[in-house]
């Protein structure tokens, strides 16, 4: 059995009276691609945004490679924990987006290069040589010095996945990545993501793209209603699904 990178116990999120994940327990692999899957409000984004602290959660731990992510005890009070200690924590995962937030006014190389300079301090020779690698593993070295308005919706995703996969994160966070994509340019996004699987790259994936998620995730997990609804194999899932929300979801995606 591989490593365990993630563990999560007991995470509970709430956004004023409304319980939003309601005691998630959940351990990813090294290695692993795990797709999470769910209608709208389960959760899914929420759980990513958590694992990334860019929401602060309520109970519960998360821990990545074996250290307590977010927040410390003293005694019998859980504190957060400093932001330079948080910002170290969150350089460990890379998170691409719905939206692709890369800067307008920065080539493609640029946007790549901003975090190695400014997070882990490489010169500028350094991190612009690790910039053209991943641009060029993502299909897109000759595109180094097109700005964000010269590049299609696909490209820009590419980029900004290139940019989070060059800080040599333990753990990639994929929240959605082709929703914001005109369908023709949806397969070239799912195929480097698809690359990525296959060099043993550990993933968490929001997606709507069910056959995707059954082609690729060696684990799936379905959210309903802020918690796990089931999980496991997905061409065990996805053809005899357990619980009939699972199966009534699957219905109404775009899995057939």
């Amino acid at each position: 059995m591989a490593k365990t990178l993630l563990e999560i116990a007991g995470l509970r999120k709430t956004y004023g009276a409304v319980e939003v994940l309601k005691g998630i327990d959940c351990a990813v692999h090294e290695g692993e691609v795990i797709a999470i899957i769910g209608s709208s409000g389960s959760g899914k984004t929420t759980l990513l945004r958590c694992i990334n602290m860019l929401e602060d959660f309520q109970d519960g731990t998360i821990r990545l490679d074996g250290e307590e992510i977010g927040y410390h005890v003293e005694g019998s009070t859980r504190r957060r924990k400093s932001e330079k200690d948080i910002a170290r924590q969150r350089a460990l995962t890379g998170m691409a987006f719905q939206q692709f937030n890369l800067f307008p006014h920065m080539t493609a190389a640029q946007n790549v290069m901003l975090g190695l300079v400014k997070v882990k301090r490489l010169p500028k020779g350094e991190a612009h040589a690790i910039a053209l690698k991943w641009l060029d593993r993502v299909g897109l070295g000759d595109r180094a010095n097109h700005y964000p308005g010269q590049l299609s919706g696909g490209q820009q995703q590419r980029v900004a996945i290139a940019r989070a996969i060059a800080m040599n994160p333990r753990l990639m966070l994929f929240d959605e990545v082709t929703s914001a994509l005109d369908p023709e340019l949806v397969g070239e996004v799912l195929q480097v993501i698809k690359d990525l699987a296959a060099e043993g790259m550990t993933m968490l994936l929001v997606t709507h793209e069910m056959r995707f998620a059954y082609e690729v995730a060696s684990r799936v997990i379905f959210m309903n209603k802020g918690v796990i609804g089931e999980e496991g194999n997905p061409r065990e899932m996805f053809v005899a699904p357990k619980t009939e929300r699972l199966a009534e979801f699957l219905k109404t995606s775009s899995f057939n």
